[in-house]
């Protein structure tokens, strides 16, 4: 196994693709069809329920929004008939579709191939670790960008985020040591506590987490959106995934070696 000089590991929603036209879309008409079409939230709601670091589910995220609006009616959740599994089938129904022909056709790229391989070039081992579903991952990673054999850690392979499992799982498919710096970059709350996490089962491994700001989140908003993914732990936080180059990751290496030479002073 090759050893790297690092490496970097990515989020796919909001990091790799653009879901604020597909995932959240389909999010928002969950709620609204479970709601008798009475309430709907906005892209700034859902951005408040991701902040708390638990929902990066957004199958969960939508039945947490259902019992919260049915709640401020005065109705208790454990009154709500509401069947999860109703709700997963019509949200996929939205977001998948028939043959991939749902919301998923709406979801712009954030990168391209070229990224990785100036990556590549750095020797700079990368991977993806998300809690989509491996079938919708693996639709964006190889049907859209033309990634033959990605690494990646879906849904089904390890337990949601902020649980580090799955961070955890990717790192060991990359490096068989335990001291080759790891980046994170992710667009949540959650992200950023993943790696927070990483760091306490993983002490030997120097863990990084860098925040990427949404395409969807507003100009006035992006500077508070910055500020929460640096309250959650992120080391710097970028406008777009295509800045975070080998150049920035070259200069964390250089001030993780400044860090140690100085006896981690």
């Amino acid at each position: 196994m090759r050893t790297p000089c690092a490496c970097v590991f990515f989020d796919i929603d909001g990091v790799i693709r653009d879901v604020s036209r597909s995932y959240r879309r389909a999010l928002a008409d969950t709620v609204e069809h479970f709601t008798g079409g009475a309430y709907r939230p906005s892209q700034k709601e859902i951005d408040d329920l991701k902040a708390e670091g638990c929902w990066n589910n957004d199958w969960e995220g939508a039945r947490e929004l259902i019992y919260r609006y049915f709640e401020r009616q005065g109705s208790p959740r454990s009154q709500v008939p509401l069947d999860y599994k109703r709700l997963v089938i019509f949200f996929e129904e939205r977001y998948s579709g028939k043959d991939w022909s749902g919301y998923i056709q709406d979801e712009p790229l954030l990168v391209d191939v070229a990224y990785f391989q100036t990556l590549d070039q750095a020797q700079i081992h990368w991977g993806f670790v998300s809690g989509a579903p491996r079938d919708s991952a693996e639709y964006v990673l190889k049907h859209r960008l033309g990634l033959a054999q990605p690494l990646l850690i879906a849904m089904e392979d390890a337990p949601g985020k902020p649980d580090p499992t799955g961070l955890r799982m990717a790192y060991r498919q990359v490096t068989d040591q335990e001291t080759i710096p790891a980046f994170y970059v992710g667009d949540t709350v959650a992200d950023m506590q993943t790696v927070a996490n990483a760091r306490k089962e993983q002490a030997t491994t120097p863990w990084i987490a860098l925040g990427v700001i949404p395409p969807h989140v507003k100009p006035e908003d992006r500077q508070l959106y910055g500020d929460r993914l640096r309250a959650a732990g992120a080391s710097a936080v970028f406008e777009r995934t295509c800045d975070i180059t080998p150049a920035v990751v070259a200069a964390f290496l250089g001030q993780l070696a400044a860090h140690d030479s100085n006896g981690g002073q």
